[in-house]
């Protein structure tokens, strides 16, 4: 893999290309990496999300459950979605679908890309904190394989939310941090401008990332779709193929070990 990042990024030019508007899309990912994808709606609660798309699909011949944060194409789609930030609906229809997949014995592909949670009132109201910790709570016990992919933005708990699997990997232009660069430099320095300098500070690219172990691996990402397709199909052959060989006591002991190891 080192021949994608011999041409060293800033960090700077990681966050940018990571937020870049012509990035791969969701829908995209869904056609060119999956098969037959049926999508399900709504969190049986309240609402149905466009900011998550969910479903079922195949992948080698084999059911799996995907569920990816959709940033739209289209104005108005953007708007719908909150420029793919979740709301509390959104978070509790990926978890109904994932306890879905646990009955059915399918594992779980989550695909992530989004600056946060929705920060609107009407998300606090309708509980976001405690969605995104159910999330965090129930996933961590979840009895079938859990692959996440960053593919963009990976913004604090909003992506922890839906990344908290088996192993996480991460579009060679993406990032993944607590909060956003220009947060970050506004609570540091008072300074939102000095966003790039606060990127380099934060370690938040995937080669930095990968050294401290957080996440499992690099996926490139060429200008070609379709390599990027083989990529992506490479390295969940591989990681759903090690994690289905596993005992389930065994899948959630070392899915809980990665995170307390942190």
């Amino acid at each position: 893999m080192a021949s994608f990042l011999e041409k060293k990024k800033t960090a700077a030019q990681i966050v940018a290309n990571a937020r870049n508007a012509e990035k791969v899309s969701a829908q995209e990912l869904l056609a060119g990496v999956f098969d037959d994808f049926l999508e399900l709606h709504g969190d049986r609660l309240s609402d149905d999300d466009a900011a998550i798309i969910g479903g079922v699909a195949h992948f080698e011949g084999k059911p799996v459950t995907v569920i990816l944060t959709n940033k739209g194409k289209s104005a108005e789609e953007r708007l719908r979605t909150h420029f793919g930030c979740p709301e509390p609906s959104g978070y509790r229809k990926s978890l109904r679908l994932i306890k879905q997949a646990e009955k059915f014995k399918r594992p779980v592909v989550t695909f992530v890309n989004t600056a946060g949670a929705y920060p609107g009132q009407s998300a606090e109201e309708n509980g976001q904190g405690e969605a995104i910790a159910r999330n965090l709570l129930e996933i961590s016990s979840i009895k079938v394989p859990v692959i996440a992919v960053i593919y963009g933005e990976g913004g604090s708990g909003g992506a922890l939310a839906l990344a908290c699997g088996d192993a996480v990997w991460m579009f060679e232009n993406s990032m993944y941090s607590v909060l956003s660069p220009e947060g970050f430099a506004a609570i540091l320095w008072k300074d939102s401008s000095r966003a790039d300098e606060a990127a380099e500070i934060m370690k938040l690219t995937p080669e930095k990332l990968l050294e401290q172990k957080i996440i499992d691996g690099i996926i490139p990402e060429p200008r070609s779709h379709k390599r990027l397709f083989k990529g992506v199909k490479r390295v969940l052959h591989e990681e759903l193929e090690k994690y289905q060989k596993l005992s389930v006591s065994e899948l959630v002991e070392k899915r809980q070990q990665r995170f307390q190891r942190f």
